[in-house]
């Protein structure tokens, strides 16, 4: 009598051709993630450009500034993460102005 292993242990076609669904499901949340970033940036940005000095005060736009500093950061990160490493096509898309990318990374008092 011979013994067959169960299906669960046999290593499947998908495995050999890199298909792995985990691999599958991490770069599905990865690229969520991403977007979920992306759309932090936008809000940040476009709050930022709604400054007025009429209606708002300098202090405002230093928040403003700090906040979409950070939401830029954490994006570039996510990013990397996805292997994407050239920024400058997304600084171009988003229209991330020089000040708000000379505040990258800093920590702030």
């Amino acid at each position: 009598m011979s013994v067959r292993p169960p299906q669960s242990f046999r290593q499947s076609e998908h495995d050999r051709n890199g298909f792995n669904v985990l691999e599958y499901e991490l770069m599905s949340e990865r690229a969520d993630s991403l977007g979920r970033h992306g759309l932090k940036v936008e809000a940040a940005l476009a709050a930022l450009t709604a400054w007025t000095p009429d209606r708002q005060s300098a202090e405002d736009r230093e928040k403003l500034l700090n906040e979409a500093s950070d939401a830029v950061w954490a994006f570039f990160i996510q990013r990397e993460i996805c292997g994407l490493r050239n920024n400058r096509d997304a600084i171009q898309r988003y229209g991330i102005p020089n000040e708000v990318i000379a505040r990258l990374g800093a920590m702030r008092k």
